[in-house]
Parts: C-alpha cells; structure tokens; sequence
C-alpha cells in the first residue's frame, strides 16, 4: 500500500507517569502529619499512571453499567450490570484503603493519607469515587447508631471488595451508598414524602421515590424518610439478613452529562426494610455528618480533575510544535499554562489542609474542627466552581486534539461539573458558609487564626484579610447578608489559599497567586497573569519530573 503521509508533530501517549508526582502533594503530606503514608501514596501513584489502569479507566467509561429490572423468566431482580474494569477499579480503590479504612486506622495522619490516595487514584478514572467516597462517608453517621456501627463498621472498612447482592453482614466487605433526594425536593430534602412505618420489632418499612439514588449496587444506604416525628435517618440493606431481596426498586439509570461509568439510579422503596440511625425527626442532623465527608472528597476530586487536565496541558504543549517551536516556549501559552500550574496547586494544598483538619478534628480538636466546618464549606464552593473553567482552559491547549474522545480530556470535562452539583450546589454550599459565619463564631475564630499565621509574609494577602474583616462586618441584614454568600465564600477560600501558599509554596507560585487572585492583576480568563510573573518559576514546580524551562 502506498505510503501518502507519516505522522509528525503529536505528542507521544501519556501514559507511564506517577499521578504522585507532586511536590506541593508530597510536602503537604510530610507537613500536616502523613509522612508515614507516603511510599503508599507514591505507589498508588504510579498505578493511575499505568497503561493498564489507564485503559480500565477508558473501558468503564466506554462501557457504562446497565440496568436489569428482570431476568429472562420474568423475576424481579433489580441489578445493575459493570463491565469488568470498573471492578478492577474499585478493587484497587478498597485493597488500598481509599474507602472506610481510615475509620479504623489509629495512626495520626490516617485520613490525611487517605485523601492522598484518593486524590492521586481519582487522577485515573473518577466515576468509580462516587461508591468509595460514600462508604468512607457513611462510617461517622452510622456511629449515631452504635449496635449498627458495631456490626456493619468492621466490614465497611475492611479492604476486601466483594461484589454481590447476598446478606452484608456475611460479606467479606461492603460498600455503602445515600438516598435523599426526591424528585419535589431537590437539596430540600425536607420536602421529602417516603414514609417511614414502624414495624414493631425495632425496624421500620419504608415507601416512596428516591429521584436520585448513586451506586445502587451498594450493599447498604443511609436514607431519609417522614416518621411521625419528623424528617428520620435509616440504614437500608439491598439483601435482607435472611438472603432475600429487600424492597428497594430500580426503576432506571440517570443518563448523566458525565461519571458515565458510575450508576446513578432512580429507585423505589416497596415496604423496605430499614433500622433507625439517630435520634427519631434529627435526619437531617444525622445525615449531615455523612454529606460533610462527602463534601471533602468534593474538593478532592475537583483538585486531582485540575492536576489531570493541567498535566495533559504541559505535556501536549511541550510536544507540539507552531510557529518554529514549542507551543510551551510561546510566551502566552506559558503564561495559560503557569495559571492553571497556580489554580491546580492552590486547590491541591487546600484540599490537604482540609483532610488534616479532619485527622486533628476526630482526635479532639476543637479548634480544628471549628476551622474545618467554615473552610469546607468555603473550598467546597470555590475549588469545585474552578473545576469547570480550568479543565475548559486545559483542553483548549490540546486545541482539536482534545476535544476527541481518545483524548481523555472530555470525559474530564464532562466530570467537572458533578463535583460542584454533588451534596448540595453552588447556592447550598454558600449559604453553609453563611450559616457557619452568622451561627458559629468559633468558626470564624479558627479561620482567622489560621490565615494569620503568615501575617506580614505578603502586603496583598494582608489586604485581602483586611478586606476580609471589612465586608464580614456588613452582614447585618439578612437579605443583603444572603446576596453577599458566594462573593464571601469565595473570598474565604481565596484568602486560605493565598495563606497556605505564602507559607508553603514556592516564591513564584505565591507572588503568581497574590499577584493576581488578592491584587486584582488578573483578567477574567486564564493566561492573564501580570507581566511580571514568574513563570518559569511556575511551570517547574508544575512539571512532573520537569525542570524550569
């Protein structure tokens, strides 16, 4: 066959790397109490990397779950049906701790670790988080419940992925999930109608529809459900202690935007079994602790799409060539890139900062757990809204190449916005972060106090903290108070970034981010970072394995 062209000026496959390869993960891991997790997250790290699991990543997301309501008699059956990668991605997930294990881990820094495995494992398929997330979040909850705790906890956090609808407490591991929203309610889940019955033995029978259930296959859910005391929490098995099926129907899979690979479900509740978790009408209370953890890997999650996306950036443009050279050597893709170089690391070392506040909150500390009750919040809202504009920036420096499937840069993009949406969007978290500042002082205290330790390290973070105090003081009225929530959160988080980089990160990366986030030298689109920035400082720091060029 004739030869008509060869293929010159691609970037060689991405493939091979380590997801771990990060100083700013790294030092935040030696620096808030994880340095003993760190030859794990490294190795975890090279396995996102792999060609493997790079191609586990694309047969999940190429072949998503299917639903079967019926087998071929006619019998009810309810089961949703994976491809096998993504069991080989949740079995990776679960042998490695990313799930409930923390919970039973008594080293200081175990969660810290955990959300380094679990932001440097979401940098290879994200779909499959949704289950592992809510099985880590499901442990503090469920504690509301201390016989169910005693019995289900140990298997939750066992590392032992064990598919299959059969009896959870004769599994060798378990997987949970949450079903609150309705389809009348949305984020108000008080407006939810399934009832809650007592059946007379201690358990209670649940009806109603769940508008959005995610990862039905779980082995057991948290649900909310109307008692006659009001709006309640409950534990609901798929399988019931005596092998037969519960009364939870699926009646179809969400066709989503993204997270393809992850089923997301509608579902019934046919007189379902179900035990109390916490007191009877504090559901919401109950379940909130759930959602909290949640909300981390939130943050998590949008942080590792930002390293992904930046990652493939520099890569692409350090193989592409126009106009003579690099596109990495033009001055304005460099200056693209080194902002999307300071976006994802100001996202990574909040992030980190957060999972510690988790570790020092379980062991007692009060003022961590004030501190992390206001910035998660706040970074929830911040990190999670930056996702979407930043994997947009990073696949337009691919140009066409990423806007193909093979790329793998849209199914970052298609990702982006669940993690936003996810326990609550935009509006919720910010009107938390409003709740959290009007209702618990000690809060703010905490936040304060934190942001202030690099007081005098930089003039333009010392204004923005300045500035900070000033407009928190105009909060008195409650409608204006309400019309302030995303302007404040927003700059909270901006201002507990700008202090942990100061303090941690590198002289180019902080003045970049000060520069322009704190000081107003920026435009509204990336790559408008002032004249004066450090870039190759920047983009050193960012490359994987790279230097300053």
């Amino acid at each position: 066959m004739t030869v008509t062209h060869e293929v010159t000026n691609q970037a060689p496959p991405l493939t091979g790397f380590s997801a771990a390869d990060e100083p700013a993960l790294l030092a935040a891991l030696r620096r808030e109490g994880g340095a003993w997790g760190e030859q794990e997250v490294l190795e975890l790290g090279a396995l996102a990397g792999s060609a493997a699991v790079q191609d586990q990543a694309r047969w999940a997301e190429e072949q998503p779950p299917r639903l079967h309501t019926h087998d071929r008699f006619g019998h009810r059956v309810d089961e949703v049906e994976f491809h096998p990668a993504w069991h080989q991605l949740m079995t990776t997930a679960v042998e490695h701790g990313l799930h409930a294990a923390p919970w039973t881990d008594p080293r200081p820094g175990a969660h810290l670790v955990r959300a380094a495995k679990f932001y440097v494992w979401s940098q290879a398929e994200p779909g499959h988080g949704c289950p592992i997330s809510m099985t880590y979040a499901v442990v503090p909850a469920l504690r509301a419940a201390p016989d169910l705790a005693a019995q289900y906890e140990p298997l939750l956090a066992a590392r032992s992925y064990d598919f299959g609808l059969r009896a959870p407490l004769t599994k060798h591991g378990l997987i949970a999930g949450m079903s609150m929203t309705e389809k009348q309610g949305g984020s108000d889940v008080r407006a939810n109608t399934t009832r809650a019955v007592p059946a007379g033995d201690g358990s209670y029978r649940l009806t109603g529809h769940k508008w959005f259930t995610s990862a039905p296959m779980s082995d057991v859910f948290l649900a909310l459900a109307q008692t006659a005391e009001g709006l309640s929490c409950f534990l609901v098995p798929r399988v019931l202690p005596d092998g037969t099926r519960n009364g939870m129907r699926l009646m179809r899979l969400k066709d989503k935007l993204g997270n393809r690979s992850n089923a997301s479900s509608e579902i019934e509740y046919e007189d379902a079994v179900a035990w109390p978790v916490g007191e009877p009408g504090r559901g919401v209370r109950t379940i909130v602790e759930m959602v909290n953890m949640t909300r981390l890997d939130c943050v998590l999650g949008s942080a590792a799409g930002m390293r992904a996306g930046l990652r493939q950036a520099l890569h692409h443009t350090a193989h592409r060539q126009a106009f003579g050279r690099e596109l990495d050597r033009q001055p304005l893709m460099r200056s693209v890139l080194a902002d999307l170089a300071i976006e994802s690391e100001a996202a990574t070392v909040l992030a980190m900062r957060l999972a510690a506040a988790v570790d020092r909150s379980q062991a007692g500390d009060a003022g961590e757990a004030a501190l992390r009750r206001l910035a998660l919040a706040a970074g929830k809202y911040w990190v999670c809204k930056r996702g979407s504009s930043h994997v947009a920036e990073a696949l337009e420096c691919l140009g066409g190449n990423g806007y193909v499937e093979e790329s793998g840069m849209p199914r970052l993009y298609r990702e982006a916005p669940l993690l936003s949406i996810w326990e609550g969007s935009g509006n919720v978290a910010a009107l938390d972060v409003l709740r959290a500042l009007t209702r618990e002082p000690a809060a703010l205290d905490a936040y304060f106090t934190e942001v202030e330790t690099a007081s005098g390290a930089d003039r333009r973070l010392d204004a923005a903290v300045a500035g900070l105090r000033k407009a928190l003081g105009e909060l008195g009225d409650p409608e204006r108070a309400q019309l302030m929530a995303r302007s404040l959160a927003e700059r909270l988080a901006l201002v507990l970034q700008g202090s942990l980089l100061v303090r941690h990160s590198t002289s180019a990366v902080a003045d970049a981010f000060c520069a322009s986030r704190l000081d107003g030298e920026w435009g509204h689109a990336f790559g408008t970072l002032p004249p004066g920035a450090d870039l190759a400082g920047v983009l050193g720091r960012a490359r994987t394995g790279g230097d300053a060029a």
